[in-house]
Formats: structure tokens, C-alpha cells, sequence
């Protein structure tokens, strides 16, 4: 990348925490937080405890791409759509994720902060929902949302050993 584009990246990130009060210790206390909770959700922590063996990796990888997505660093060098792809997921799921991280968000952030990430959260969920439906086929239009059987996602296993929504 050209010292242009560095002086760009770094303008940008200056704009937006002075607009929303936004810097890494507030990624960093965002993901921490949210990963905290998704870790204990009955709906989302086995997905997640199934693919995730050390968990400080990948938080520091989701701090990288947080600090991409909300103050556009360019720190993330990843594919998050390649890694959410093969997911045994449907709308619940993204739903949820959605759900903790507004819950997250309006916890740790003043309200600004919490509107820029919420905005762009729900963006990411809705752009994998579409990749997750598109591996099984179908293609989701405008308001559409993926609804897959039971069968063909990671439910919470009741005591009796029963998949329960």
C-alpha cells in the first residue's frame, strides 16, 4: 500500500473516532465482550466451541477486522465470507449474533459508537446470510431470509437429547 493510501486510512480513522469516540480499546472491549456472551449462548456458543480451539487468535483476528470494518484501518487481511460459508447456520443464527452484538454494543459504547457498529453489523450478517443461502442453492431476494430445516443446522440439544429452537 502507498504512504498515500497509509495517510488516507489514517485520516479516516481519525475522523471517525473523533465523530464516534471509537478506537481500539473500544474494539478491543466490544469483541471481548460479545465473544464473552456468544460463548455461553445456548444458540451460537456450540458453532463456535465446535470450530475454535484457542480462542485468543481469533479474537485478536475479529479485533483486526472490527478495526477495518468501523475505522476502515485495513488491519483485517482476511475472508470472512469463505470462513462462514460451509456453517451449519440459518436467520436464527444471524439473528442472535445480531441481537448479543446490539446488546454488546449499547453496553460498551456511547450511542454513537454503538449506531456505527450496529449499522455496519447488520450489513456483515445480511452479506453472510446470502453467501451461507447460495451454498445450499438458493438465492434470497430483497427481505428474504434463509430458513433451512433443522436437520441442516446447529441447534441447542436439550437435556433429553432432543435438537430444540
Amino acid at each position: 500500500m502507498s504512504s498515500h493510501q497509509n495517510c488516507r486510512r489514517e485520516e479516516a480513522a481519525a475522523q471517525i473516532t473523533a465523530r464516534t469516540g471509537i478506537d481500539e480499546a473500544m474494539i478491543d472491549r466490544v469483541v471481548r465482550t460479545f465473544y464473552a456472551k456468544v460463548r455461553e449462548d445456548a444458540l451460537l456458543g456450540p458453532v463456535f466451541q465446535d470450530r475454535i480451539g484457542d480462542w485468543e487468535p481469533h479474537l485478536q483476528r475479529m479485533c483486526a477486522f472490527w478495526s477495518s470494518v468501523a475505522l476502515l484501518t485495513g488491519a483485517y487481511h482476511g475472508q470472512p465470507m469463505e470462513k462462514h460459508l460451509p456453517l451449519p447456520v440459518d436467520a436464527r443464527h444471524f439473528d442472535r449474533w445480531l441481537t448479543i452484538f446490539m446488546e454488546t454494543t449499547e453496553e460498551v459504547c456511547p450511542p454513537v459508537a454503538a449506531a456505527h457498529f450496529t449499522e455496519r453489523a447488520h450489513r456483515i450478517a445480511q452479506s453472510l446470510e446470502m453467501g451461507v443461502a447460495g451454498t445450499h442453492g438458493i438465492m434470497l431476494l430483497r427481505g428474504e431470509r434463509l430458513n433451512l430445516p433443522d436437520h441442516h443446522v446447529q441447534l441447542p440439544v436439550a437435556d433429553d437429547g432432543v435438537s430444540r429452537e
